[in-house]
């Protein structure tokens, strides 16, 4: 009886957060022929229709609104910005991005070098395609945009990345654009910290393309 009175409880999980019925675990089908009609003039080639949602990231932003990320299987996320709060009322954009290269910055001389000559540029050349910076401040320069992302994995584990980013586009048919997301992350690993530079193309969704599963 005393054993049952004592018992440890098991420390809660942290809730993760949800929006427009997409949770960490869950899953959603994309509109099978708008990206078909799509994909011929994007960098990405053969999204996945149906993904499913293995880890979430949310980074508040200094605008008083939330960045939250739904990292999938198809080795991309959905992004949803929320402004002023996190219901479906709030939210101002909804963007699918795929992860195009990730490379390992190895020493501080190199990351520095990055924050201030790699992300932020007037244009942006990928594949031979030039994207224009999004981001612009008032004046001859426009650093990186800063973030900090908690990420809840399906295993429980929950990590925090700085991040360093800047925005491009260029524009597509049917008055559309195609974004460019380039970012320096840094993580603290141990006793090391973690850089590298992650670029991922991605484009507008709305929320009439994605179908929830469940």
């Amino acid at each position: 009886m005393f054993s049952k009175l004592f018992k440890k409880s098991e420390p809660k999980k942290p809730k993760t957060p949800e929006i427009m019925g997409l949770y960490l675990g869950g899953s959603f089908e994309l509109d099978h022929l708008k990206l078909l009609l799509l994909e011929p003039e994007l960098t990405i080639e053969g999204a996945a229709r149906s993904q499913l949602i293995q880890a979430v990231g949310e980074a508040p932003l200094d605008t008083g609104g939330t960045l939250l990320r739904f990292y999938t299987d198809d080795d991309g996320f959905l992004q949803v910005v929320t402004d002023g709060g996190l219901s479906e009322n709030h939210i101002t954009d909804v963007k699918l991005w795929h992860f195009y290269e990730t490379q390992t910055i190895g020493n501080t001389a190199q990351w520095n070098a990055c924050l201030k000559n790699v992300i932020s540029q007037p244009t942006y050349e990928l594949d031979g395609k030039v994207f224009t910076r999004v981001w612009d401040s008032v004046g001859d320069e426009s650093p990186p945009v800063a973030v900090t992302e908690t990420t809840y994995e399906e295993d429980g584990d929950v990590s925090k990345t700085d991040q360093f980013m800047m925005l491009y586009e260029r524009p597509i048919g049917n008055n559309r654009v195609e974004t460019l997301l380039v970012v320096g992350e840094e993580k603290q690993v141990g006793n090391n910290l973690d850089r590298c530079l992650v670029i991922s193309t991605g484009f507008d969704v709305e929320p009439a393309d994605i179908t929830i599963n469940g």
